[in-house]
């Protein structure tokens, strides 16, 4: 499966995963082209299958209309633009939910930071006081002798 991604997400998305191979938008080549016609429909797809989440051409929708066979025919289909609508919205979502997460993540690092610090401040001052002790028993040792 394919998956066409704008030069923004395209990067993002490679760098999460690896093993996947996303093609950029900006690339509009005969792959992009052979995605957006079927192989037996000169048609644009300007349809959408809920049902499997793909597009679907006007050809395809008229045999499951019509002749009630096909891939599709018990499928939800709508027009493209709404999908685009819904999909916008929920990517929007998704991304402000990334960014709030992002800031929290950035949050919990400076707090933890700020631990460490603490941390480090006080392991210090807990070598000098054992120092300071074995300093005190060492000279009581010596005074015993």
């Amino acid at each position: 499966m394919k998956i066409f991604m704008c030069n923004k997400c395209e990067k993002i998305h490679s760098g999460l995963c690896q093993n996947h191979h996303p093609y950029n938008l900006n690339n509009m080549d005969e792959e992009f082209i052979g995605i957006y016609k079927e192989n037996n429909h000169f048609l644009k797809l300007d349809f959408f299958c809920v049902t499997h989440n793909q597009l679907c051409c006007p050809s395809c929708i008229t045999k499951i209309k019509i002749k009630k066979y096909g891939k599709h025919k018990d499928c939800k289909i709508c027009s493209i633009k709404k999908i685009k609508k819904e999909k916008k919205i929920k990517l929007e979502e998704n991304i402000q939910k990334l960014e709030d997460l992002s800031k929290k993540i950035e949050q919990t690092i400076n707090d933890l930071k700020a631990m460490l610090r603490i941390i480090n401040n006080n392991k210090e001052e807990l070598k000098t006081k054992i120092q300071v002790m074995f300093t005190k028993i060492r000279n009581m040792l010596n005074k015993r002798r």
